[in-house]
Protein backbone atom coordinates (compact mmCIF):
# COMPACT_ATOMS: atom_id res chain seq x y z
CA UNK A 1 0.00 0.00 0.00
CA UNK A 2 2.51 2.64 1.02
CA UNK A 3 5.56 0.54 0.71
CA UNK A 4 5.44 -0.52 4.14
CA UNK A 5 7.01 -4.44 4.45
CA UNK A 6 6.57 -6.42 7.18
CA UNK A 7 9.44 -5.28 9.70
CA UNK A 8 8.48 -1.52 9.15
CA UNK A 9 5.21 -2.82 10.23
CA UNK A 10 6.33 -4.53 13.07
CA UNK A 11 8.19 -1.80 14.39
CA UNK A 12 5.32 0.66 14.06
CA UNK A 13 3.15 -1.84 16.11
CA UNK A 14 5.70 -1.45 18.77
CA UNK A 15 6.29 2.04 18.64
CA UNK A 16 2.98 2.39 19.31
CA UNK A 17 2.56 0.10 21.86
CA UNK A 18 5.36 1.88 23.63
CA UNK A 19 3.76 5.45 23.24
CA UNK A 20 0.00 4.20 23.83
CA UNK A 21 0.26 1.74 25.95
CA UNK A 22 -1.54 -1.38 25.60
CA UNK A 23 -4.99 -0.90 27.31
CA UNK A 24 -5.56 1.94 24.58
CA UNK A 25 -4.19 0.35 21.72
CA UNK A 26 -7.22 -1.31 20.58
CA UNK A 27 -9.12 1.79 20.78
CA UNK A 28 -6.26 3.21 18.65
CA UNK A 29 -7.03 0.53 16.27
CA UNK A 30 -10.29 1.43 16.00
CA UNK A 31 -10.64 4.88 15.57
CA UNK A 32 -7.55 4.57 13.13
CA UNK A 33 -9.87 2.09 10.88
CA UNK A 34 -12.59 4.09 11.20
CA UNK A 35 -10.81 6.98 10.31
CA UNK A 36 -9.29 5.23 7.47
CA UNK A 37 -12.63 4.03 5.92
CA UNK A 38 -13.94 7.01 6.00
CA UNK A 39 -11.43 8.86 4.23
CA UNK A 40 -11.53 5.80 1.72
CA UNK A 41 -15.60 6.67 1.38
CA UNK A 42 -15.40 10.32 0.83
CA UNK A 43 -12.38 9.65 -1.51
CA UNK A 44 -14.52 7.22 -3.59
CA UNK A 45 -17.64 9.73 -3.52
CA UNK A 46 -15.39 12.64 -5.13
CA UNK A 47 -14.27 9.83 -7.70
CA UNK A 48 -17.82 9.15 -8.28
CA UNK A 49 -18.74 12.86 -8.89
CA UNK A 50 -15.60 13.97 -10.67
CA UNK A 51 -16.85 10.82 -12.93
CA UNK A 52 -20.60 11.81 -13.17
CA UNK A 53 -19.65 15.29 -14.19
CA UNK A 54 -17.71 14.39 -16.95
CA UNK A 55 -20.09 12.17 -18.16
CA UNK A 56 -22.49 15.51 -18.12
CA UNK A 57 -19.94 16.95 -19.88
CA UNK A 58 -19.14 14.78 -22.38
CA UNK A 59 -22.30 15.47 -24.72
CA UNK A 60 -21.65 19.10 -24.38
CA UNK A 61 -17.63 18.86 -25.87
CA UNK A 62 -18.74 16.61 -28.22
CA UNK A 63 -21.29 19.23 -29.20
CA UNK A 64 -19.19 22.02 -28.79
CA UNK A 65 -16.38 20.20 -31.41
CA UNK A 66 -19.02 19.47 -34.04
CA UNK A 67 -20.35 23.23 -33.93
CA UNK A 68 -16.70 24.36 -34.30
CA UNK A 69 -16.08 21.91 -36.92
CA UNK A 70 -19.25 22.42 -38.78
CA UNK A 71 -18.53 26.13 -39.04
CA UNK A 72 -14.65 25.78 -40.39
CA UNK A 73 -15.66 22.81 -43.12
CA UNK A 74 -19.49 24.25 -43.45
CA UNK A 75 -19.21 26.69 -46.12
CA UNK A 76 -22.87 26.76 -47.35
CA UNK A 77 -23.86 28.71 -44.20
CA UNK A 78 -24.74 32.30 -44.53
CA UNK A 79 -24.74 34.94 -42.77
CA UNK A 80 -28.32 36.00 -41.21
CA UNK A 81 -30.41 38.37 -43.29
CA UNK A 82 -31.37 41.19 -41.76
CA UNK A 83 -33.16 44.52 -43.52
CA UNK A 84 -29.89 46.07 -44.52
CA UNK A 85 -28.68 43.37 -46.33
CA UNK A 86 -32.01 43.29 -48.17
CA UNK A 87 -31.78 46.77 -48.92
CA UNK A 88 -28.32 45.72 -50.29
CA UNK A 89 -29.27 43.15 -52.48
CA UNK A 90 -32.29 44.97 -53.54
CA UNK A 91 -30.45 47.56 -54.98
CA UNK A 92 -27.33 45.77 -56.41
CA UNK A 93 -29.58 43.44 -57.95
CA UNK A 94 -31.92 45.23 -59.21
CA UNK A 95 -33.28 46.37 -62.67
CA UNK A 96 -31.81 49.42 -63.92
CA UNK A 97 -34.56 52.47 -64.09
CA UNK A 98 -35.61 53.37 -67.59
CA UNK A 99 -34.57 56.73 -66.60
CA UNK A 100 -30.76 55.59 -66.21
CA UNK A 101 -31.18 53.37 -69.60
CA UNK A 102 -31.85 55.80 -71.48
CA UNK A 103 -29.41 57.99 -70.18
CA UNK A 104 -26.75 57.29 -72.86
CA UNK A 105 -28.80 57.69 -76.00
CA UNK A 106 -29.74 61.16 -74.51
CA UNK A 107 -26.13 62.23 -74.45
CA UNK A 108 -25.29 60.26 -77.82
CA UNK A 109 -28.09 62.78 -79.08
CA UNK A 110 -26.70 66.05 -77.41
CA UNK A 111 -23.21 65.57 -78.57
CA UNK A 112 -21.75 64.85 -75.20
CA UNK A 113 -19.40 61.93 -74.45
CA UNK A 114 -20.31 58.94 -73.27
CA UNK A 115 -18.95 56.03 -71.53
CA UNK A 116 -18.69 53.82 -74.15
CA UNK A 117 -15.54 54.59 -76.53
CA UNK A 118 -17.40 53.41 -79.40
CA UNK A 119 -19.91 56.34 -79.12
CA UNK A 120 -17.33 58.78 -78.84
Amino acid sequence: MFGIGLPELIIIIIVALLVVGPSKLPDLAKSLGKALGEFRRMADEVKETIEEEMVKEEPKNEATKDAEAAKETDTATAPPVTEETKAEAETAYAAPQPEQAQEPEKRAAQGTPTDDPKRT
